[in-house]
């Protein structure tokens, strides 16, 4: 709970202050991700405006981009970060970035795993310590801790690329980048922080699993 607060006070201070900072070109969210989708070749990637705050997100099933109201016709630095960001999942996806490919994959059994697995090993522990169902537990909420894990490589690959794209296509001056840099890895840490509780949640039941067989 306490690496979740961090990080999450960490990406809202970031993006705040980068929010006010306006791009030189002018460039909203939604033309940085059409040029960059347009420079690699990728035309047939919608581009599409929802509703929400941090719900941007690139949908490899459909081909389709979705910028949030802060980042679609924002011309800042965070919501240009945002836009590059996004794209370069939708460049992974045409490349065939394997653990993008495998995070997709893992994506219906993760979000099964998050659901039922904490449920399913306190029904063990309810029903008089019934092993199997906590060892049962223990395994589907491995799951969603592997789909954080295989998530880490996606994010910060995708990072990566964008602060590449940015610079390499004229989009942010030097400086700009390095704001969109701190915004990217405010976000990243949103990530990181995911995963040690998914993490630690695991510990938590293996523990709790071990004391069981010891009594």
């Amino acid at each position: 709970a306490i690496l979740s607060m961090i990080a999450s006070a960490r990406v809202n201070g970031t993006f705040s202050r980068y929010s006010r900072v306006q791009s030189r070109t002018g460039m909203t969210g939604a033309q940085t991700a059409r040029r960059i989708l347009d420079r690699n070749g990728l035309q047939s990637v919608k581009i599409e405006h929802i509703h929400g705050n941090l719900t941007a997100h690139y949908d490899p099933r459909s081909k389709v981009l979705r910028l949030s109201d802060a980042t679609y016709g924002a011309a800042s630095v965070e919501a240009v970060g945002v836009a590059a960001h996004e794209c370069g999942h939708a460049v992974q996806d045409n490349e065939g970035y394997e653990p993008l490919r495998i995070r997709s994959k893992m994506a219906p059994a993760a979000n099964f795993g998050s659901r039922f697995g904490l449920p399913i090993f306190m029904m063990g522990l309810i029903f008089g310590m019934n092993e199997i169902l906590m060892q049962i537990g223990i395994w589907v909420f491995l799951l969603a801790v592997l789909f954080q894990l295989v998530t880490l490589p996606v994010e910060f690959d995708a990072s990566r690329r964008a602060l590449a794209m940015l610079t390499d296509y004229g989009i942010l001056g030097e400086q700009e980048v390095e704001g969109s840099r701190k915004v990217l890895k405010a976000a990243a840490m949103t990530y990181v922080a995911a995963a040690a509780a998914a993490i630690l949640n695991l510990l938590r039941l293996v523990l709790l699993a071990r004391r069981n067989d010891r009594d």
